[in-house]
């Protein structure tokens, strides 16, 4: 399992109804390498999500290409797993056939089975096998999504703004749980976030996106050794930087304050 993701002057326009054009992505140039945990943060609608979706294989760009260990990508695979807002479980299935469920589609499920109990513990679910999601908070909601994308063994797990829907302690506690997951698998984890320190907190580097249409204004190497402390006077001071370059200087700023 390597998951170096390359993308290469990646341009992405839309069609509106009334056929206007709207360019959301313009010269996107980036390598993400294998292992790191990059978090992407800019203005509301300025495209994060939708070069998530490209690097997914949900959708093609305009021009430009993106690759995956050297190769085009061309469509979704569960190479990239993928975690949404809302953890999108199968209501009428239990947490256990949940995170099967990739498993089974692919075919490999007799073969792999082991590894949906391991995935179900890993994410500290082993007393919920069998609750439905509407049994569940929205923090263990999330960790069974989390399960569900792992247990494919994916190179690239792909985050959309995963925590956003939580209450603030909770967010926190999966921070923490998403950090332990990463470590412990050592997967390229990509996340889509508006929370300045959540990105500050999680992620080797913070990618700074313009308005649209984004182009990359800087990539931040973030330095602080792990655990680390929100309170930190590097982590203040990095957390003004970011707050300067996307124009928020001057602002009031809270944690879970949004874009």
């Amino acid at each position: 399992m390597v998951g170096e993701i390359k993308v290469g002057s990646v341009v992405k326009q839309f069609f509106q109804q009334d056929g206007s054009e709207v360019t959301a992505l313009s010269g996107v140039e980036l390598t993400i390498h294998a292992g790191e945990f990059v978090s992407f943060i800019g203005p509301s609608g300025c495209g994060k999500s939708t070069l998530l979706r490209l690097i997914a294989g949900l959708d093609a760009p305009t021009e430009g290409q993106i690759y995956i260990d050297g190769a085009a990508i061309t469509s979704p695979s569960y190479e990239r797993g993928l975690v949404f807002q809302n953890p999108m479980l199968f209501p009428w299935l239990d947490i256990y056939h949940n995170v099967s469920f990739g498993l089974k589609a692919r075919g490999v499920y007799t073969e792999q089975k082991e590894e949906v109990d391991a995935f179900i513990r890993l994410v500290g679910l082993e007393d919920f096998y069998h609750s439905y999601p509407h049994q569940l908070s929205g923090g263990m909601a999330q960790r069974a999504s989390l399960a569900r994308a792992l247990v494919n063994h994916p190179k690239v797990l792909l985050l959309d703004e995963p925590l956003g829907a939580l209450d603030a302690f909770t967010r926190m506690n999966m921070q923490d749980e998403l950090l332990r997951i990463w470590q412990e698998r050592q997967t390229t984890m990509i996340m889509v976030t508006h929370d300045v320190d959540e990105a500050i907190y999680l992620s080797d580097r913070v990618v700074v996106m313009t308005p649209r249409p984004a182009k990359i204004e800087t990539c931040i190497q973030v330095e602080l050794p792990r655990p680390r402390a929100r309170s930190n006077t590097d982590f203040l001071r990095l957390r003004s930087k970011i707050l300067e370059i996307l124009n928020f200087a001057g602002k009031t700023y809270e944690p879970d304050y949004y874009l």
